[in-house]
């Protein structure tokens, strides 16, 4: 049995190819090893009902995940799988890698993940090559669900939005000062904290403050991350995560007056992901 997992921040989703049956599949909570330690990876996996019973059926586990991208950090996960999977062969890579399969194959091609976090890797059909960018929600994350949530905020308790936004805001999440600074500074997870604001944003999507909000994070994103590429034009440029997603009107436009070729717009990669691990794997026993 295979295992395939594709972990945000904020979540992560899990494939389970089972011989006679169609793919379990299941989520639980982000598994970043910069906000989560070996102990808890553990324990959150040790709390899944559906994957306990093929616990030491499964021979490979393939988790590629975000903040899996220094020799340390990888191995927190790793250590943490094999806790739960003791007979299993355990992969862990970056997230982008795991989205640059999703969404490339085997085609060269850009890949950006713009989700809680945002980051981009060009794809040459093999893997990725090092990228400048994906230095954090307190430095870049530029367009991301954290970058537009901090704007929110700041917008909301500087009094800066418009009066009818700014009313619905205090009234959904009823955020003081204190209550802020509390959740970005003291407790953790303070990425996924901001994140959560994006959906302000999808209900009232229609409002020109949030459409010029989000034409403004996509423009930055996309001058700071994709136009620096020399050769950007030459290939098509994927997006990866929900904020793309849901938001892909504001974002295709951007890209098109900006001379960005849109490839595939993807809000979760796991099931592409899920099915070239499986069919790589599954030639390479045949070969």
């Amino acid at each position: 049995m295979i295992l395939v997992a594709d972990s945000g921040s904020s979540s992560s989703d899990w494939m389970l190819n089972l011989p006679d049956s169609a793919p379990l599949s299941f989520r639980t909570k982000g598994l970043n090893p910069f906000f989560v330690n070996e102990k808890e990876i553990a324990r959150v996996m040790q709390e899944v009902p559906e994957i306990l019973p093929y616990a030491n059926e499964i021979h490979e586990v393939y988790f590629f995940g975000a903040g899996c991208v220094t020799p340390d950090r990888r191995e927190i996960v790793s250590n943490a799988l094999t806790e739960i999977f003791p007979t299993a062969f355990i992969s862990v890579e970056s997230d982008m890698l795991g989205c640059a399969y999703a969404t490339c194959g085997h085609n060269k091609g850009y890949v950006c993940t713009i989700g809680t976090g945002s980051d981009i890797g060009f794809y040459d059909g093999e893997g990725l090559h090092p990228s400048l960018h994906g230095v954090g929600y307190v430095l870049g994350d530029e367009g991301s669900g954290a970058w537009f949530g901090r704007r929110l905020i700041i917008d909301f308790l500087y009094e800066k939005m418009p009066k009818d936004l700014q009313k619905k805001f205090a009234e959904k999440y009823r955020v003081s000062k204190d209550v802020v600074i509390k959740n970005v500074y003291q407790k953790d997870r303070p990425n996924a904290y901001l994140a959560s604001f994006a959906e302000f944003m999808a209900e009232n999507r229609l409002h020109p403050y949030i459409d010029t909000l989000l034409k403004n994070g996509f423009d930055e994103f996309i001058r700071t991350h994709v136009i620096t590429y020399p050769d950007f034009w030459e290939y098509k440029v994927n997006f990866v995560g929900g904020i793309a997603y849901h938001f892909d009107l504001q974002l295709r436009e951007v890209c098109e007056v900006l001379g960005v070729r849109v490839g595939s717009i993807l809000s979760n990669p796991i099931e592409q992901l899920f099915h070239f691990v499986v069919e790589r794997e599954t030639r390479l026993i045949i070969k």
